[in-house]
């Protein structure tokens, strides 16, 4: 027997659509609807909800609600990943954020989600209920949003938005793991360097004293410099703090910042690294934004505010330009240092072929690659140079203290 359901859904061009559908159960009643080319938003019996687990209200109750909006690493992946699934299974996209809440580690992306459940109730799209919430959801999170639901493919945008997050992880996770041995082994050669020459060198004077030879030069530069070290250690390292709050406030100014990350590309050993990352990243985000939809003015103006790159923004905010005033996109990259001319040259094919999207989307795949052998190359490259560094400073402390021991000994023996 046919009961009566009534419905909130989204037409192709993303306009809201309200009205009642015949079927014999919540899931014929969705199928029906996404037979009609339309997104169910909401699908309710007639006289109650049906199935939307808790009711009206504005979440689970009994949630001890957060005050700020966070999300835990990997989450807001794995919540793309399955409201897409929900929503391509035809679930109702109400039920699936409410699901999604019910289920959220963290109970500040729960309260987050309970939000976005409450705007979209009260008549919001998605989009719309996801923007306030700009810790969780990014800005192009929320535009390639926006994109499906003007296109009506609110799923596969979604499953597009989950391959793009958890691309981005990845890069994220080799940068990490490509950083961290330096940074542990420098601050293990500068505490043992420390440790050296502050509480074992100085100690050795009175020795050298009862010695009555000339110290060698290099003993008497290593004991000057670990006096220095021990009499005046809070310069040093009040000096070293002062340098670092110092760069970190300069960084923070337009011209500091510009300087810094145009360093990053340069710097040795680390730049090329650096280089290949902030390409791989503009070559993702501006091809997913493509493919989702997003208009190319739009596209170019979210993926400079996320570049990570104020070098890679000046050139995409020119190419903006250039588009604008109905020009070539591809021109003002080809005329810049920091695209390499394959990447400049395929991005021209695919302006001219329309298949833009899949070339930038192929120019990221190949970065993704690069970046993670530069990764395996770079950690068997450090280890080496950093075992050497170690050596050179405590061999070179170790000689210097036995050095006036070797000229004791060619004194005695040779009086």
């Amino acid at each position: 027997m046919a009961t009566k359901f009534k419905y909130e859904a989204k037409d192709a061009s993303g306009k809201t659509v309200k009205g009642s559908v015949a079927a014999s159960s919540q899931s014929e009643a969705v199928a029906d609807l996404r037979r009609r080319n339309l997104t169910p938003v909401d699908v309710k019996k007639a006289g109650g909800l049906f199935g939307l687990g808790g009711g009206g209200g504005g979440g689970p109750k009994g949630r001890k609600k957060a005050t700020r909006s966070s999300v835990q690493k990997g989450e807001l992946e794995v919540f793309t990943r399955q409201l897409s699934t929900m929503l391509s299974a035809g679930i109702p996209m109400l039920e699936a954020l409410e699901i999604l809440a019910d289920q959220a580690e963290s109970p500040g992306f729960a309260f987050c989600l309970d939000k976005v459940v409450e705007d979209i109730r009260s008549g919001s799209d998605l989009s719309k209920a996801m923007e306030p919430h700009k810790r969780v959801f990014s800005h192009i999170y929320v535009s390639m949003i926006r994109a499906g639901e003007v296109s009506g493919q609110i799923d596969i945008i979604l499953q597009r938005l989950a391959d793009y997050l958890e691309a981005a992880a990845h890069l994220r996770s080799e940068i990490k793991s490509a950083m961290t041995y330096p940074v542990i082994s420098l601050f293990l050669v500068i505490g043992i360097a420390s440790f050296l020459m502050i509480g074992i060198v100085p100690s050795f004077k009175p020795v050298f004293d009862s010695l009555e030879v000339e110290l060698p030069g290099l003993t008497v530069f290593i004991m000057d410099i670990a006096f220095f070290m021990r009499d005046y250690w809070y310069l040093i390292f009040g000096g070293m703090f002062g340098a670092f709050v110092g760069i970190k406030a300069l960084c923070k100014t337009p011209k500091g910042a510009y300087a810094k990350d145009a360093l990053m590309l340069r710097v040795p050993v680390f730049g090329v690294l650096f280089k290949k990352v902030a390409l791989s990243r503009f070559a993702r985000t501006f091809s997913t934004l493509v493919k989702s939809g997003v208009p190319i003015l739009g596209a170019m103006e979210i993926v400079s505010d996320t570049a990570g790159n104020l070098v890679i923004s000046g050139i995409v905010d020119r190419a903006r330009d250039s588009v604008r005033n109905g020009e070539s996109l591809s021109d003002p990259f080809m005329k810049s240092t920091v695209f390499p001319p394959m990447v400049t040259k395929m991005m021209a094919i695919g302006e001219r072929s329309g298949a833009l999207d899949a070339l930038l989307e192929k120019i990221a795949e190949f970065y993704d690659q690069q970046v993670e052998a530069e990764v395996k190359g770079l950690t068997s490259m450090i280890e080496p140079i950093m075992i050497a560094i170690m050596g050179v400073i405590v061999g070179g402390i170790v000689l210097a203290v036995f050095l006036p021991i070797f000229k004791l000994q060619e004194k005695l023996s040779g009086g």
